[in-house]
């Protein structure tokens, strides 16, 4: 896998993939950006949550389990210190679907911590990850409240 990252000025760059996407990356006032795009951290660990994410979801279809919608809710620590790295990494997913079984998803986050997100189990050499899920059983909600949950 191929990268390349690009300064802008200041400190905005432009983050450009091997597979053609192309995003900035840039920091806070404070720290001579123009807060234009998201900081590197920011995109490390939204990686990590989209990395684990599509595990969770790839899981869950294999064990045909009528998966509708997963969202990852990350919350993260850094070292107060250089290199300020993240020591605490907690990802909280949100699982919807109709009858979803509560050990498939339990498993499908357990799989995606331990075997398959890259991303995660990297971090987690030096950060602490836990993580938790809820699952929204949508056949237990009307479609008038699926609607508004949509809009929010």
């Amino acid at each position: 896998m191929k990268a390349r990252v690009k300064w802008i000025e200041n400190a905005a760059f432009v983050g450009e993939s091997e597979s053609g996407h192309a995003f900035v990356m840039d920091g806070a006032a404070e720290g001579g950006g123009r807060n234009l795009g998201p900081r590197p951290m920011e995109v490390v660990l939204l990686g990590t949550g989209a990395c684990s994410a599509y595990d969770v979801v790839m899981i869950l279809k294999k064990a045909r389990q009528p998966v509708r919608d997963c969202t990852v809710e990350i919350d993260a620590e850094r070292a107060s210190t250089d290199p300020k790295i993240f020591t605490r990494i907690h990802m909280h997913f949100v699982v919807a679907g109709s009858n979803l079984k509560p050990a498939h998803v339990k498993r499908a986050v357990e799989l995606s911590a331990d075997k398959y997100c890259s991303a995660s189990i990297m971090l987690g050499k030096s950060a602490q990850i836990t993580h938790d899920f809820k699952i929204i059983d949508e056949a237990a909600v009307s479609p008038r409240e699926r609607a508004a949950t949509a809009k929010t």
